[in-house]
């Protein structure tokens, strides 16, 4: 009874449910660590940048083995893959609450190999499992649980560091993540009509001229997604005044927006001639964005914030599409390793645009950091323009 219920097609929902939780329990790991940067400077004795290394551990084992995570999906499905992550991260996390600095820098590198299966595995499980007029919604919805686990982990994470310590602050995610892929053990399956593949041919999926040009501009959005996370706030106090409370408050307002704006114009995909023509409208709304938010840093800090909220939000947004269309144009029984190239993508821009952003506000100012970020959504529309082929992945389910 319970092997037909798994393969009934209501079951999409327990599995994208698990996938969510899943993917915002990654992002409680992977984002919400650097709540809790003060406490991790004092526990481990480090300086401000040597922090930064420690935190960039955990991405450097996240891009290393994402399209491994990705081919191993495909071959032998996604249960087996993310249980294994799962409990391979949490390992490494409990390993990181028990030494110094540098075994917790290696844990977390671990931490990032592990954890990188969430990324490409969960997002096959969705896509396989729903048909193509509700698979944006849902890779939506999955996407949106990043924002959340991240915003959850930044409330509690510090309460738990300053009340208990680090060590237990990293136990509290080991548990969190075993108890994860404890669920996807339990409930993840594939769906009868899924397919898996063979020994080798990944090279021909890394290669896919399309797929390549929508990678390179998915980590091209990055650039202003991250460029807004790393600067907004600081843009708002340090050079304009705002009360940090207040600046926290808008950048926190401005997430929340962009997760429930990852449901509409997943809900918007689903309703257009192709995956892409949403992408290509929130380039330009991107672009734009930062293009007036550059120009009106010098205005009354009103105009400023007003303008800045939904600009981060539109570069907050567009993120599920894009994963939706990267799994759209793999052939079929290569959805993982597909995913697992454009998340790689967005997660080596990820780990560049920080630095690059501080670097080019201190140096050039801040309206030429904001124009950086237009300058590489106006760049991810211009590889956008070429007309893209996409397959479907499931047959059309009632």
């Amino acid at each position: 009874m319970a092997q037909q219920r798994s393969a009934s097609p209501a079951y999409r929902w327990v599995v994208l449910a698990v996938g969510a939780v899943a993917q915002g329990t990654n992002a409680a790991v992977f984002l919400g660590l650097p709540a809790i940067t003060p406490q991790l400077r004092d526990h481990f004795g480090l300086s401000l940048p040597q922090v930064g290394m420690l935190l960039g551990a955990v991405n450097l084992g996240t891009m290393l083995t994402l399209v491994l995570w990705g081919a191993a999906a495909d071959r032998r499905g996604e249960r087996l893959v993310m249980a294994v992550g799962g409990f391979g991260a949490a390992g490494c996390l409990a390993l990181a609450a028990l030494d110094g600095p540098v075994v917790a820098g290696l844990a977390l590198v671990g931490v990032g190999l592990f954890g990188a299966s969430v990324n490409a595995a969960s997002g096959r499980a969705v896509l396989t499992w729903f048909p193509a007029e509700r698979r944006g919604f849902a890779m939506g919805l999955r996407q949106t649980a990043t924002p959340l686990g991240a915003a959850l982990a930044a409330a509690v994470l510090p309460v738990v560091a300053l009340g208990a310590g680090v060590p237990v602050a990293f136990l509290a995610l080991a548990g969190l993540t075993g108890f994860v892929a404890v669920a996807v053990a339990l409930w993840i399956r594939e769906p009868p009509w899924a397919v898996r593949s063979g020994r080798g041919r990944h090279g021909v999926v890394l290669k896919d001229p399309d797929l390549v040009r929508l990678s390179t501009a998915s980590g091209l959005l990055v650039v202003p997604q991250f460029t807004a996370a790393a600067l907004v706030v600081e843009l708002l106090h340090e050079h304009r005044g705002v009360a940090v409370g207040a600046a926290a408050a808008l950048f926190a307002a401005s997430q929340v927006a962009g997760g429930a704006g990852r449901l509409v114009v997943g809900v918007w995909s689903d309703r257009s001639a192709t995956r892409v023509g949403p992408l290509k409208v929130l380039s330009v709304l991107i672009a734009a964005g930062f293009a007036l938010c550059a120009a009106v840093v010098e205005a009354p800090v009103w105009l400023l914030a007003a303008l800045l909220v939904p600009t981060t939000a539109l570069a907050l947004c567009w993120n599920g599409v894009a994963i939706t269309a990267a799994g759209e144009l793999a052939p079929p029984g290569r959805t993982g390793i597909a995913l697992g190239m454009q998340n790689t993508a967005n997660y080596l821009s990820a780990t560049v645009t920080p630095p690059l952003a501080g670097w080019v506000a201190v140096t050039a100012g801040w309206p030429a950091a904001l124009l950086l970020a237009a300058a590489a959504a106006v760049a991810a529309r211009v590889l956008l323009a070429v007309p893209f082929a996409a397959r479907q992945l499931a047959p059309e389910l009632p």
